[in-house]
């Protein structure tokens, strides 16, 4: 068994209306729920807007330390699932029914093996 982040990337722009984020929250939920039945769910989050973040830079022996994203980009990590899969086919497998269910990209990335 293999870990795999699903990140999921989101376009910059207006957020659906709370009604249609709140279908595709359920669906996702219920999808999440069928990861976790099936041992692949590990965790999983979405994440604040870029504007929230905090960037350290180690520069000179010293950190700098600056508010926002580092780089300007078309679309933003919104969020991400971590997964246990038996192979490459079987995270892709979760990462499409995953942007299926978003309507948005989905990265599927394995963790470098521990051991």
């Amino acid at each position: 068994m293999r870990q795999y982040l699903l990140s999921i990337f989101q376009p910059p722009g207006e957020m659906p209306d709370h009604e249609a984020l709140a279908a595709i929250m359920a669906e996702v939920g219920a999808l999440n729920d069928e990861m976790r039945a099936a041992g692949a769910w590990v965790f999983g989050n979405g994440l604040e807007a870029p504007e929230t973040a905090t960037v350290l830079r180690a520069e000179g022996g010293d950190v700098l330390v600056t508010d926002g994203p580092f780089v300007e980009l078309k679309e933003h990590l919104g969020g991400f699932t971590i997964i246990n899969a038996e192979d490459l086919d079987d995270a892709l497998g979760w990462g499409r029914r995953l942007a299926g269910v978003l309507g948005l990209p989905v990265e599927v990335r394995p963790f470098v093996p521990q051991g």
